[in-house]
């Protein structure tokens, strides 16, 4: 005996009938071919029951029974998706089209006349079985398949997410910053936009797979400042009025940079991606009274991923030392945040702020630079 034989004899076989005698008869049958998990009910009623305590790999059903036709009991698997392909075969000692119609539009695989013959009762059952049998090895085989890309997927998501990250480190160490400004800026626009997520005007824009493009894409603000020369980017004072028209192109930097990626890359959840990092880099210098750079933009015009990275960026950058300044206070922060709103910040960034100002003190002092930044008093 072969191994599709020893499966197809070990299926697990319910059979429901009102009459006893049939139920007799075709126990008898399958038990002398050698099938040996044979589960009978004479009260439809219980099929529900049984399911609930056992899986089956094939169900025999009369079609027409008191109490609960076999109509009820195809309507109540299919209602319940008792599982995604469940074989049933009908028995039968005459039907119309329109009960047969109904039976297969309900999932019945098969018919079984009665009375029953001996070989035509084994052959069909055999073959639902030996297709409910391969059905089930494919199955197996395309679970299998897709964990493992699911697997792959993490591990590239996760080489992706370092990648970003190693980057915006690039950029934000050549300007004498460490990945912790990253670490931060990214849990600081993460919370700011799920704390905006919850108001109506932005639930659909602020969907928890948007907030996680962003929190991703957050490393990549000020990548254009690797276009930016040393003699500017790394010099110990405030720069004067040139060298800052200098720094301020690295905005359009970034933006050029990520854009020539998206030209690149045909993914859509990648595309998507590099969009919000994008204009995350072009946008985040903007102010909200348009008196920002490169583009000037001012109010809903400016992204609303800038908006939020602007609050973002300039928290870190007061409450972090520099080598023209020293860090502020939390306190102090907040407060100059809060007199930013509605000239530097969008309002509604600030409100948001203001209630989750706490959230952000606690970011900054889990990925604080030491010394570098200043802790609350």
């Amino acid at each position: 005996m072969d191994r599709l034989d020893e499966k197809i004899l070990d299926s697990k076989i319910l059979i429901v009938d009102d009459t006893l005698v049939n139920i007799t008869l075709l126990v008898d049958i399958l038990g002398a071919e050698g099938y040996r998990n044979i589960f009978t009910t004479t009260d439809p009623r219980e099929v529900e029951t049984f399911l609930k305590i056992e899986s089956f790999d094939l169900i025999l059903l009369d079609i027409h029974m008191p109490e609960m036709s076999g109509i009820d009991v195809l309507q109540m698997l299919q209602d319940k998706q008792i599982d995604d392909y469940q074989p049933v075969l009908v028995l039968t000692a005459q039907t119309d089209d329109d009960t047969r119609r109904q039976a297969l539009s309900l999932g019945a695989k098969d018919f079984l006349n009665k009375p029953f013959d001996r070989w035509e009762v084994l052959l069909r059952i055999r073959n639902l079985l030996e297709t409910w049998v391969f059905y089930n090895r494919q199955k197996i085989r395309g679970d299998e398949l897709e964990a493992r890309v699911q697997q792959r997927t993490r591990q590239l998501n996760v080489v992706q997410d370092a990648t970003i990250v190693a980057m915006g480190s690039l950029a934000e160490t050549r300007d004498n910053e460490t990945g912790n400004h990253i670490r931060r800026t990214q849990r600081y626009i993460r919370a700011l936009a799920e704390k905006l997520g919850g108001l109506e005007q932005f639930r659909d824009q602020l969907t928890p797979e948007t907030i996680t493009l962003l929190f991703k894409s957050a490393p990549l603000h000020d990548i254009g400042k690797v276009g930016i020369p040393d003699r500017i980017l790394l010099k110990p004072g405030r720069l004067d009025p040139d060298e800052f028209e200098i720094m301020k192109t690295h905005a359009r930097l970034g933006e050029e940079a990520i854009e020539a990626a998206e030209g690149m890359i045909a993914d859509e959840e990648a595309g998507a991606f590099l969009a919000y990092a994008r204009e995350i880099a072009i946008g985040h210098h903007e102010k909200w009274d348009g008196s920002g750079y490169p583009a000037g933009l001012s109010g809903g015009d400016i992204p609303l991923s800038a908006r939020l990275m602007a609050v973002a960026d300039v928290y870190d950058a007061l409450i972090s030392r520099r080598v023209y300044k020293p860090p502020f206070t939390h306190e102090e922060t907040v407060a100059m945040i809060e007199e930013g709103r509605g000239s530097h910040f969008d309002p509604v960034m600030v409100d948001a702020f203001l209630e989750i100002e706490s959230e952000f003190r606690s970011i900054a002092e889990k990925y604080s630079d030491d010394e570098d930044i200043a802790q609350a008093s």
